[in-house]
């Protein structure tokens, strides 16, 4: 297995496609669906089921790139993981690994963070990683740092802290360990899962609190299902993992509330209604907080346990008001896509980190938004844009799915689009053009 073994996978939607065309709706928006399942509850919950003992069926998870490469990077560490629709049968395999083994994590961010503690862990054994071009740009050091002050070895091939990298199985013992919280709650999260398999198990200091902290607790969440013994302060500042172990325990994976945003926003800028059958008020996922946004742009908002409705208002979006996307700065470039309907600018702050995601998203949305000649000023830690109908434009992707989803929302509401390599969206929604289809919104694959 090499690096030129990239992002696409099997279960990839959209190749040969070269550009995807989003006509105008032009009408409200009146809909029910199912939103596919949450990517990072169904990798969290296949590398758990993999390192717990026994047998563990998972539904409701989402078939994409990230949980294809997760899943086979499990097969080839000796889990059995057998799919079939939305369900996974997994095969546990607690600490055994094979002696020596080539794997590789496409651009799954969440894989590239949580299966290096399930490999130090481990039993003896060394393993080569590779990553998408995408992903070994992106650095991976402070899990890789906070790894190593339990005794982890690692070694890179190139830059340090990024992908490739070897990693050997049964050096990390764990102990007292410190992290900053300000980059990715993902490398918490990453240690976190680890730590239940190493020798001593770990105590865990996080400095400067958390980006998306929420995520954390959903680890935390998902690692007790499976038997681990965790203890933390109320502001998660201080963590004690016991080295327990994992126990198998089947899961149901609830709905993405990051995918929902995009289905949510299409209700509210075409003033239409749309009901989300599986979204539920009871996650803990952040970006479920979008709905206050949308409410605070004017819309109605029902959340009840069998489903969620939104209702577009009747006329324009209410602006004229800032948001920290801090909490859920996924749905960032989803609120920056709803304001140029918006009666007064909209100020989104807080989101410096998404600078170091899939792409630069600031400057991703701040160069698309004026592409299409609505007005933006970019800063460091955010954007604010103002009220101006986009015309039409072909737009980049940046490779990222969460770019692709949010621009097709401002074509479909505006004058149109052309989306440039859509099938970025197979990261974490490979149905997105079909679903958005099912609303009534038109689409068309353009051929390289």
């Amino acid at each position: 297995m090499t690096e030129a073994y990239d992002a696409l996978t099997p279960w990839s939607s959209l190749r040969g496609v070269a550009a995807m065309r989003v006509r105008p709706l032009g009408r409200p928006v009146e809909a029910e669906l199912a939103v596919p399942g949450s990517k990072s509850l169904s990798n969290r919950a296949l590398i758990l089921a993999a390192m717990a003992e026994g047998r563990t069926k998972l539904t409701g998870l989402l078939r994409s790139d990230d949980t294809y490469w997760c899943a086979d990077a499990l097969r080839r560490l000796g889990a059995g993981v057998a799919f079939e629709g939305m369900e996974a049968v997994i095969d546990g395999i607690g600490r055994r690994r094979p002696r020596r083994e080539a794997l590789h994590v496409g651009s799954a961010g969440t894989v590239a963070r949580f299966l290096p503690p399930f490999l130090v862990a481990g039993e003896a054994g060394e393993w080569r990683v590779t990553a998408s071009r995408q992903m070994s740009k992106r650095p991976v050091a402070p899990l890789f740092e906070a790894l190593r002050q339990g005794g982890a070895e690692i070694a890179f091939e190139g830059e340090a802290g990024c992908f490739p990298a070897s990693f050997r199985g049964g050096s990390f013992i764990g102990g007292d360990l410190a992290m900053s919280g300000k980059v990715s709650s993902q490398f918490i999260s990453g240690v976190l899962m680890g730590s239940a398999q190493s020798r001593d198990g770990v105590r865990l200091g996080i400095e400067g609190g958390i980006v998306q902290s929420e995520y954390v607790r959903i680890t935390l969440d998902s690692m007790r299902h499976f038997g681990a013994e965790v203890t933390t302060d109320d502001g998660l500042s201080r963590l004690a993992v016991a080295p327990t172990g994992y126990r198998a325990k089947d899961l149901e994976v609830e709905a993405d509330a990051s995918t929902a945003t995009y289905f949510a926003a299409l209700a509210a800028v075409t003033h239409g209604r749309v009901r989300l059958t599986n979204l539920s008020p009871a996650t803990r996922q952040p970006d479920y907080g979008f709905l206050e946004l949308l409410e605070k742009l004017g819309c109605t908002v029902e959340r009840r346990a069998g489903g969620t409705v939104i209702q577009g208002p009747p006329g324009p979006l209410k602006g004229g008001f800032s948001a920290d996307m801090r909490p859920l700065s996924d749905a960032a470039l989803t609120l920056a896509v709803l304001a140029p309907f918006a009666d007064g600018p909209i100020s989104i702050s807080g989101i410096e980190h998404i600078r170091h995601h899939e792409c630069d998203r600031i400057d991703a949305i701040c160069r698309s938004l004026a592409a299409v000649g609505v007005p933006v000023e970019e800063r460091r830690d955010g954007l604010t844009v103002m009220p101006a109908p986009p015309r039409f434009a072909r737009l980049d992707t940046f490779e990222d799915h969460r770019v692709a989803m949010s621009l097709a929302v401002l074509g479909a509401a505006g004058a149109g689009v052309e989306l440039v390599d859509p099938s970025c969206v197979s990261k974490t929604c490979p149905s997105f053009f079909e679903l958005i289809g099912g609303l009534g919104i038109v689409t068309e694959p353009l051929a390289s």
